[in-house]
This record gives structure tokens, sequence and C-alpha cells, in this order.
């Protein structure tokens, strides 16, 4: 009973951890919207794809939080992270760089772990 109690616990604390990052994320390019934009068209991306990252990286760690879709939801977010380690982390002559692609490739990881297991307790997913 214990151990089940604190896999649970355990489960929603690193849907937290994870997933607060993208949530932060999303608001801060709300914030500076003008600035991402501008960033991400340096890279030769058309900005109004800014609009679905926001979306994504606001709705897809509100769900994992709360459980629900969480498999899904850990899908598309694990693609994010692969898929902006690749466009915006590749000047492996950079170290900062290096460390936000290894980084990035790290959280797709872990929501791999959730697309495999998904969420074990106190999550909306096993009701």
């Amino acid at each position: 009973m214990w151990v089940e109690t604190m896999t649970k616990i355990l489960d929603l604390i690193g849907r937290i951890f994870i997933s607060t990052v993208f949530l932060l994320s999303g608001f801060n390019k709300i914030g500076n919207y003008e600035g991402t934009v501008g960033w991400m068209e340096s890279f030769g991306l058309p900005g109004f794809l800014l609009i679905p990252a926001i979306i994504l990286e606001i709705l897809a760690p509100m769900l994992i939080i709360i459980g629900y879709q969480t498999r899904i939801a850990a899908a598309a977010l694990s693609l994010f992270c692969l898929s902006t380690a690749i466009i915006f982390h590749n000047d492996f002559s950079d170290q900062m760089q290096f460390i936000s692609f290894m980084k990035n490739i790290a959280l797709c990881g872990g929501f791999l772990f959730l697309v495999v297991n998904g969420a074990k307790g106190y999550c909306l997913d096993k009701k």
C-alpha cells in the first residue's frame, strides 16, 4: 500500500516537474511575442508557427499534469523537444548550444517514458 501511494505521488511530482518548463516557456513566449517571432524567423521559420508552439507548450503540459490524454500530450512534447533541439540548438561548437541540445534530447526521453507508461496515479486517465 505504501509503495503504491508513493508511486502515485512521485509520478505526479515527476509530471509536474517535466511539464513546468514548457508551461512557463509558453507563457514567456506570449509575453515576448514579437521578440520570439524575430528569433524564430532568424532560423528561417515563419513567425506564424509561434501560435501553435504556444498552444502546445501550454496545453500539453496542463494535460500531463492533470493526467488526461497523457500519452498523446507526452508524444507531442517529445516530438517538439526533438525538433527544437535539431532546429535551434545544432551549433555544437558552442558549448551552451550543445548543452541545450542534450537537455532537449533528455526531455524528449522523459516524455517517451510517459508515452510508454502513461500516468500512474492521481490522474484523469485512470478514471
